[in-house]
């Protein structure tokens, strides 16, 4: 049955994954870390710090789905997250327990490698096997459009004056919806119960993958800042409070057709230099905020932010997957250690700089400088792109010469 799934429906399943175990599971804290805060008393730092866990249970995650070769045992932990996304959001309501909160958080970090790992593993392998263009882009507009549909949420349910409780039970109805199509739709990737060997891998060199991996963490610490703490960002400013989760909304919308359009310009320029207009104009998106407190400079912030950073993971993750066509996954998860490295340490920093200056300037100033070390990073990885090319130019008129 699953075999036959037509592609729109396998793009559905894709993205109301990325609802459930992302938008959920992962983006609604943002949105929710300003309301507990106020209701519950949790402090910057504290907040960082449940950030992290979330972080290094999405690591786990990534070296979980990395070290698995038997494609359906991903297939069903992608089936085991959806349920468990529903659970551990149900789990944030029921107490005020910071280390049970840690532990919620660590376990929903877990589910979110499923919807970015696995699930873009098994489209990715799906849309090969049946000769579709190899790219995630339809299926990375679901991040965007998670936080859309998590962001008007959380604002109807304040203007209903529902607590941080009643948030996290509208959540948890939002991601039981979105797991149906999720659950029922996601491509199997096997075929009669064999797996497909037709596809080739390309792999490439150490050095490239050493740059590729050192970009991307680059590429994580300037993610997890902004995501992580824009909603407070704004919130702390007097003139801006109640825009919060505005500003979290509007990231969703640049977010949802980002990465279409850049999947559209990476085949015009090329996957790299699609990475490195990303790279900067994500950096100045970063630190607008710390440059203005004005209304125009953070939602210019906002669209900025929004309209790179799923960029960055979609295309590095389908070059991952133009590497790897035969298991996706494995370099994915490789890539993705490297982005969660830095969204373990940087939500901590984050965190304890807020707290001790009063406000996120320095951690934006320092989340855009490491932004702009990856685009040194990425000029490297252009240089060994371009002189591979060289070479391949080359090699035929020598051989033609020794002939």
């Amino acid at each position: 049955m699953l075999t036959d799934l037509t592609k729109p429906r396998v793009y559905f399943a894709g993205i109301c994954s990325l609802m459930v175990t992302v938008g959920v599971a992962r983006f609604s804290y943002s949105l929710l870390l300003p309301i507990m805060q106020n209701s519950t008393g949790l402090t910057e730092s504290t907040g960082g710090w449940l950030a992290t866990t979330n972080f290094m249970g999405y690591m786990f995650g990534v070296l979980l789905a990395a070290s698995m070769h038997n494609m359906n045992y991903k297939y069903n932990l992608h089936r085991l997250y959806l349920i468990l996304s529903i659970i551990t959001t149900v789990g944030m309501l029921m107490t005020t327990n910071t280390i049970i909160w840690a532990l919620l958080r660590f376990v929903a970090g877990i589910c979110a490698s499923g919807g970015m790992i696995i699930a873009s593993g098994l489209i990715l392998k799906w849309l090969v096997k049946h000769n579709h263009r190899a790219e995630l882009g339809i299926h990375f507009s679901g991040a965007g459009l998670s936080i859309v549909i998590t962001s008007l949420l959380v604002e109807a349910m304040l203007t209903m004056s529902a607590d941080w409780q009643q948030q996290w039970i509208a959540l948890a109805v939002l991601a039981a919806i979105a797991a149906i199509p999720a659950w029922l739709w996601m491509p199997h990737p096997y075929t009669d119960g064999k797996v497909d060997v037709t596809v080739k891998d390309n792999p490439p060199t150490k050095a490239f993958t050493t740059l590729m991996m050192l970009a991307y963490c680059c590429a994580g610490y300037g993610y997890v800042v902004s995501s992580t703490f824009i909603v407070d960002i704004v919130e702390g400013v007097e003139s801006l409070q109640g825009l919060g989760a505005f500003a979290f909304l509007l990231v969703g919308l640049a977010a949802t057709p980002a990465a279409l359009l850049w999947d559209r310009i990476a085949r015009n320029v090329g996957y790299l230099k699609a990475l490195l207009a990303a790279y900067i104009i994500q950096a100045v998106g970063i630190i607008l905020p710390a440059l203005s407190n004005s209304l125009p400079m953070v939602l210019l912030s906002a669209l900025l932010f929004g309209g790179t950073f799923i960029a960055c993971v979609s295309l590095v993750l389908t070059m991952a997957g133009k590497f790897y066509p035969s298991n996706p996954a494995k370099f994915m998860g490789k890539m993705t250690l490297a982005y969660g490295t830095a969204q373990i340490i940087a939500p901590v920093i984050t965190g304890y700089l807020a707290e001790a200056l009063g406000n996120y300037h320095i951690g934006l100033y320092l989340s855009a400088a490491v932004m702009m070390v990856g685009v040194l990073f990425l000029f490297g990885l252009l240089n060994i792109e371009r002189n591979a090319q060289k070479e391949h130019n080359v090699m035929p008129k020598n051989e033609k010469q020794t002939c």
